[in-house]
């Protein structure tokens, strides 16, 4: 059964960072494409970003937070991070992990929970 389960959210200062994880399971994470969307208060989930086959052969990261978010995974803990700095009030939102595996020659995608990220003063 493949399980998302993020953690790392919070409430965090503008400027300041916040690394949400991850954590993968009934799956093998180098095989699939791990993202990162998130869902602000009346708006639509968005791409945030993505890694192709955690060796980082392929990522990509959304205009709104390059530069200030990276991605990447590590296939032991098998678990992808999302680390964010310089935030800002604009990245409030509902932060969800999602994957999409290759079975049998079919896709399939996951979801996780989600996690709060919260920036105020």
């Amino acid at each position: 059964q493949v399980q998302l389960v993020e953690s790392g959210g919070g409430l965090v200062q503008p400027g300041g960072s916040l690394r949400l994880s991850c954590a993968a399971s009934g799956f093998t994470l180098s095989t699939a494409v791990m993202s990162w969307y998130r869902q602000a208060p009346g708006k639509e989930r968005g791409l945030v970003a993505s890694i192709t086959n955690t060796d980082g052969s392929s990522i990509y990261i959304a205009d709104s937070v390059k530069g200030r978010f990276t991605i990447s995974g590590d296939n032991v803990k098998s678990t992808v991070y999302l680390q964010m700095n310089s935030l800002t009030p604009e990245d409030t939102a509902v932060y969800y992990c999602y994957a999409r595996t290759l079975k049998s020659g079919l896709y399939f995608g996951y979801w996780g929970q989600g996690t709060q990220v919260t920036v105020s003063s």
